[in-house]
């Protein structure tokens, strides 16, 4: 994925510009910045849900983003990543297995591969047990590996995390994120904007600042610096 000359507009108002990145293939990346950076809203530029003032996103099969996409491959691009937020975003009056089903039920999959994929997000994540519970009656931490799960169910080559880990514990921030760790090793790429500078620190992945409306740095194995 590129993002090419990327520049962001709130209410007619700049509030980034120029942005340039490439996040190549099974990448592990974080953004961070302070409160206001607006990376939160390049995470939200990345899943196509806040278009661009000027762009160019360019995507691992070639097409850009936000110019000539069909239905269609707009369809299979959504299909290929899965997107997590701080908020878990679940179905409260559902069951955790009715919550994931239902990710795929949107993207269109038939009965035979929901009911066979499903349980094996679950596994991975190691909630399968807990499959006919209601969402109210679970954890944070137990939330958040739900959404996790629904966001892999469909099998996403990419997983962007807006604040994955920022309503959790720290014990349970560092359990969560050991997922993603194994996620990482099945080859799948990781973007992830957070301010857990602990978790950034310990983990030594590359990281992203973003400051004064433009990247302030881009260091490999690097640490929470602003």
């Amino acid at each position: 994925m590129k993002i090419n000359d990327l520049t962001l507009a709130f209410k007619n108002k700049i509030i980034l510009k120029d942005v340039n990145i490439a996040i190549g293939k099974w990448e592990f990346v974080f953004f961070i910045g302070y409160s206001g950076s607006w990376k939160t809203s390049v995470i939200r530029s990345l899943i196509g849900d806040f278009k661009p003032y000027s762009w160019n996103v360019i995507l691992e099969n070639g097409l850009d983003l936000y110019k000539n996409m069909t239905e269609e491959t707009l369809l299979e691009y959504r299909r290929s990543i899965g997107v997590i937020f701080q908020d878990y975003k679940l179905l409260e009056s559902k069951k955790v297995y009715e919550n994931v089903a239902f990710a795929m039920e949107v993207c269109g999959y038939s009965d035979s591969v929901i009911q066979k994929r499903v349980p094996e997000a679950l596994e991975q994540v190691g909630l399968l047990i807990k499959k006919d519970k209601f969402i109210y009656e679970l954890s944070g931490g137990e939330k958040q590996r739900v959404a996790i799960a629904r966001a892999i169910v469909n099998n996403p080559s990419v997983i962007i995390g807006d604040e994955p880990t920022g309503n959790l514990d720290p014990d349970t921030a560092l359990e969560v994120m050991r997922i993603f760790e194994d996620l990482h090793e099945e080859w799948k790429t990781i973007i992830l904007a957070t301010h857990d500078k602990h978790i950034v620190d310990s983990m030594k992945k590359r990281v992203i600042c973003f400051w004064d409306q433009k990247i302030m740095s881009d260091i490999e194995r690097g640490k929470y610096i602003l």
